[in-house]
């Protein structure tokens, strides 16, 4: 460890920043979990008795949510029941000494319960509020529910995922929710930055699902801006570049990614085909992508003769990327996961944590405790005086 590492060890850049999170289920417990890595202080306002959806969501580990605690590692957790009076004017008391709020309720529930920006900005002249949606909070589709999968449907992300013979497919994974999360914390960020030098009032943050997948899509773009055509489903291909897809090996699929006239040179090489570099159909990336099928035909009788690691090794060695096909398995349990620590031990020695995967001057800041139980909190930030909680309901 150098000597600059060894300064910056225990480095919180959002040390002292409070964030009260009233957010549910994975968007805006998403962001609040990247702030609370990077040393903020946040305090997770749950429903009585119920407390956050996420919180019986399955796959269930000792009796809690592995789902849940993967999202809300590093916070504390309260009880409000917002329709209560007594329990708003203790949320106004929180509000008063934070830094950020973040909401990820259906656009109008909070002016109707009381917690809204104007609302809660006469509390705190330099709160950071933070909305996040699915389609914003001004928009002819903001009274829609949304779901994840809706975001991406209707973001155009499905149009481009899929193969043409089965249709168009969502990501693995919820990505509406979580980059509106990574955006929102970016935001977060940006924010704080310009109350401490230009901007001292308070400021209101809205992020919309549907955007956040819209913007992201800068090849799709690329090309629907550029042939005033909507791209389709081309599968795993590029849409652009060949060949850069995945190819059968002997023993299951390879990945080559080619996007240069001297990796293709190269790869040739590696098929003792150098001559097909020079053919006519396959002479630039708009040749190769015209005549992708004949291309792959060529591809495919060499790759289907090596496995998928020989296949690796023998294209890495001449510079050419490749990889195998790995599983959630293989990658967190390899030695890259290990070295760039993409899963940190808690202190209670119970499932790994999942953090945020930036480093700071060869440092990554994290959260090192679990997600809270419902309302472990309650005492600490004075609640325990106030009128019982049962029965109090969170309106979504």
């Amino acid at each position: 460890m150098n000597k600059e590492t060894q300064q910056t060890e225990g480095y919180r850049p959002l040390s002292g920043i409070r964030v009260l999170d009233l957010s549910r289920v994975l968007a805006g417990p998403y962001c609040t979990a990247m702030l609370a890595d990077l040393g903020a202080e946040v305090i997770k306002i749950e429903a009585p008795e119920h407390g956050d959806d996420s919180r019986h969501l399955g796959p269930f580990f000792d009796g809690e949510s592995v789902y849940y605690g993967l999202i809300n590692r590093g916070k504390r957790s309260i009880e409000l029941d917002f329709k209560r009076p007594e329990h708003r004017q203790h949320l106004y008391r929180l509000v008063a000494e934070a830094d950020v709020v973040v909401e990820n309720f259906r656009p109008s529930v909070t002016q109707r319960l009381g917690i809204d920006f104007d609302t809660l900005r006469q509390h705190n002249s330099r709160l950071i509020y933070v909305s996040i949606s699915g389609f914003g909070q001004h928009s002819p589709l903001s009274t829609r529910p949304a779901y994840d999968i809706v975001a991406q449907a209707m973001s155009g992300l499905m149009s481009v995922t899929g193969f043409p013979e089965t249709g168009p497919t969502r990501s693995g994974e919820s990505l509406g929710d979580v980059c509106a999360g990574v955006y929102a914390a970016w935001a977060v960020s940006s924010a704080l930055f310009a109350r401490e030098h230009h901007h001292p009032d308070a400021q209101y943050i809205d992020v919309a699902m549907l955007d956040v997948l819209v913007s992201m899509q800068v090849t799709g773009l690329s090309n629907l801006f550029a042939h005033g055509q909507a791209p389709g489903l081309i599968g795993n291909r590029h849409p652009v570049s060949t060949p850069f897809d995945t190819y059968r090996a002997a023993d299951g699929q390879v990945v080559i990614a080619v996007a240069s006239q001297r990796l293709f040179q190269r790869l040739c090489e590696c098929m003792e085909q150098p001559e097909l570099a020079s053919d006519a159909r396959f002479i630039d990336d708009g040749s190769r992508t015209q005549n992708e099928k004949q291309l792959r035909q060529y591809i495919e009788r060499w790759t289907s003769t090596f496995s998928v690691d020989a296949l690796c090794d023998l294209l890495l060695d001449a510079g050419v990327p490749a990889s195998p096909i790995h599983n959630l398995a293989q990658v967190t349990q390899s030695e890259h996961a290990q070295v760039r620590q993409l899963l940190v031990q808690p202190d209670d020695r119970g499932n790994p944590l999942v953090v945020q995967p930036v480093f700071f001057n060869g440092y990554k800041p994290h959260a090192v405790t679990r997600a809270p139980t419902l309302g472990e909190a309650n005492d600490e930030y004075g609640f325990s005086a106030h009128p019982s909680l049962t029965g109090a309901t969170h309106e979504l």
